[in-house]
């Protein structure tokens, strides 16, 4: 008897051993990198010790892109490996995301991976793929929410980002240890409106943040495009936004320690009655508190992910990583939310730890994008790559190889307009080094150029400037060539720099994006929408 159960013990970990990786992927909505100490931003807005762990023991990279700075279209773009012209998700306000077509959950799943999805989802259909799936129906709540299990709705008492870690970690104790598994572990935080747990209320003592350079910014000699926007701190922040009005759906005991640290700071803010660049200011504290205290519960819940790994013994063959939908703004530009191509918005952090593949404490810069990870997933699970992807595989980037054919060139697409932000549709390519931007509808037909080594702040346009000339004229083929690559129609761009003109009738007509239920929502549209 004691010679079988040695026999049995040896051929389990024998066969745990010829497992491919296990892989937990931790997926937040709106963090900046601005706000993760492993990311090193001058201001040192916060710590983040557990998304600092996996810098240290493992990959940081520093240019992942996003094609779509969006909540919805990003989490579309993991689940298919393709742009949002081809997976057919565009925005957040009339879309609704094809689960017939081919994502890499259903082969995964189809492989003998255990497939779980927890937390915010946000696709506007049911998951698709997975084993067990418990989602925020829409955007989700930040206290007390409602979520759907397995097609059931059911509800939660607490803080939902605590509460996404606490079925995470249950679900992991529950699962088939016999098989591999994928966890899509999906925060909703830090997206608006901030809400911060109650242990968490005054966890900074009321610091004075410090400002970013750009909190006033002009956008003097930008695109109407730049300056016509809905998405400042200026303009924009409502008093739900700052606190100024509670949730509605706290308990008696969730309010009371909301109202002991927000109402006495709301009394001085009344009586002083701060206005123009004050006002500014008063919102960007309240703001950068709010914010931050809700990345600090993230980072939380990635440690008690981190510990059970340690605990079960299952860090060595599970491969973590740590991403979210698209950067954000933390006041640069005067502005909080994303969309745009520019630097906040376009870059989101992406740490990766894979033991005894990636060197601890690794930083890469090449340019990676959320495009690539259902490749990259699939490629660590030794899965068939799906068909027609427009991204690759990250792995040999993991195991510290740099492809020579690796891309230099990024291709963006943002169409969502003029809900809920008014930020114009536009497209563009990214490089190192520079960013060609077009915004074409409706009413504007204007470029820009952004020279990061000479400002990379994105104060300025250099397109008009002729020094720029065959930069902008080789930035414009480029964008010709990625939009053939990934077979995106647009208007043939206008080929003109000063006086001087190029050939641009190379491109079919626009291809429109489809309309929806939602198409044509005024009123009330912008809040569904963010």
């Amino acid at each position: 008897m004691l010679r079988a159960l040695f026999t049995s013990l040896f051929l389990a970990t024998a066969a745990s051993a010829a497992q491919p990786p296990n892989i937990v992927f931790i997926f937040c909505d709106d963090l900046a990198y601005q706000a993760m100490s492993c990311y090193g931003d001058h201001r040192k807005l916060l710590e983040t010790p557990n998304m600092d762990r996996l810098a240290k023991e493992g990959m940081r990279f520093d240019r992942c892109l996003v094609t779509n700075s969006i909540c919805g279209p990003s989490r579309a773009v993991i689940q298919t490996g393709k742009y949002s012209h081809a997976n057919g998700f565009y925005n957040n306000s009339n879309s609704k995301f094809d689960s017939s077509q081919p994502t890499f959950p259903k082969v995964m799943h189809e492989k003998g991976y255990q497939m779980a999805m927890i937390g915010k989802w946000h696709l506007m259909t049911d998951p698709v793929g997975y084993d067990y799936w418990n989602v925020l129906p829409g955007q989700g709540v930040y206290y007390n929410p409602p979520m759907i299990d397995n097609g059931k709705p059911v509800k939660y008492d607490g803080y939902t980002t605590d509460i996404i870690g606490d079925l995470t970690l249950d679900w992991l104790q529950k699962r088939d240890k016999t098989k591999p598994f994928m966890m899509m572990c999906q925060h909703k935080a830090p997206h608006r409106e901030w809400e911060p747990p109650s242990r968490y209320l005054g966890f900074d003592k009321d610091r004075v943040y410090e400002e970013p350079e750009t909190l006033f910014d002009s956008y003097s000699g930008r695109s109407k495009a730049v300056s016509d926007h809905d998405m400042g701190i200026d303009r924009t922040m409502t008093d739900r936004d700052t606190k100024l009005v509670a949730p509605n759906n706290l308990t008696p005991e969730q309010k009371k320690a909301w109202d002991a640290y927000y109402e006495p700071r709301n009394a001085k803010y009344r009586e002083a009655a701060p206005a123009g660049r004050d006002l500014v200011k008063w919102r960007y504290q309240r703001y950068m508190h709010d914010y931050l205290a809700c990345v600090k519960a993230v980072d939380d819940n990635v440690g008690r992910v981190l510990d059970y790994l340690d605990k079960e013994g299952l860090t060595e063959n599970t491969v973590v990583m740590l991403s979210s939908d698209q950067g954000f703004y933390l006041g640069e530009h005067g502005w909080f939310d994303k969309r745009w191509i520019f630097e906040e918005s376009l870059r989101t952090p992406f740490l990766v730890r894979w033991p005894g593949v990636i060197k601890p404490g690794t930083v890469n810069n090449k340019i990676v994008s959320l495009i690539d990870f259902a490749s990259t997933f699939l490629d660590i699970a030794q899965c068939p790559n799906l068909p027609d992807v427009h991204g690759r595989s990250l792995v040999p980037l993991f195991k510290g190889e740099e492809p020579a054919d690796w891309r230099k060139s990024l291709y963006y697409h943002y169409y969502e307009y003029p809900v809920p932000h008014r930020v114009r549709p536009h497209y563009g390519v990214i490089t190192d080094r520079y960013k060609l931007i077009h915004y074409y509808k409706p009413d504007v037909d204007d470029w820009e150029l952004m020279d990061r080594e000479k400002d990379p702040l994105e104060t300025k346009s250099f397109y008009n400037d002729p020094a720029y000339a065959e930069t902008v004229k080789e930035l414009k083929a480029e964008i010709l060539r990625l939009q053939a690559e990934v077979k995106e129609t647009m208007p043939p761009p206008r080929f003109t720099h000063g006086n001087k003109a190029f050939d641009g009738e190379v491109n079919p007509p626009v291809q429109e994006q489809p309309k929806g239920k939602g198409a044509g929502k005024k009123k009330g549209a912008a809040k569904k929408a963010e």
